[in-house]
């Protein structure tokens, strides 16, 4: 899990374009959404569209993503919960695919 935790704190830094942010400079308990790094819901939504693009994940519901993006320990365990699509990133962790 802790490979993918670091491996989500890339992915938000890369896909938000976080230019000042290193993945150690991420609590992976802290609040994701309108903490440290301030992200707002614009963010959120390309958050949503890298999820989709890269596990295969929706987030289809206001409630689901509160609560997958309440930090980023929460993300990685929807992600590993939940990942339809083989990634070959976090250390070839794989969960199982719902159909």
């Amino acid at each position: 899990m802790n490979q993918l935790i670091i491996e989500l704190k890339q992915k938000i830094i890369e896909t938000l374009n976080l230019l000042d942010v290193s993945p150690e400079d991420i609590d992976e308990n802290g609040q994701l959404i309108g903490g440290d790094l301030g992200l707002d819901s614009i963010d959120v939504l390309e958050l949503v569209m890298m999820l989709e693009k890269d596990y295969g994940i929706e987030i289809d519901s206001k409630e689901l993503g509160i609560k997958v993006f309440a930090s980023v320990a929460a993300l990685a365990d929807h992600v590993y919960h939940h990942r339809t699509k083989n990634n070959a990133g976090a250390g070839g962790l794989t969960a199982p695919v719902f159909a």
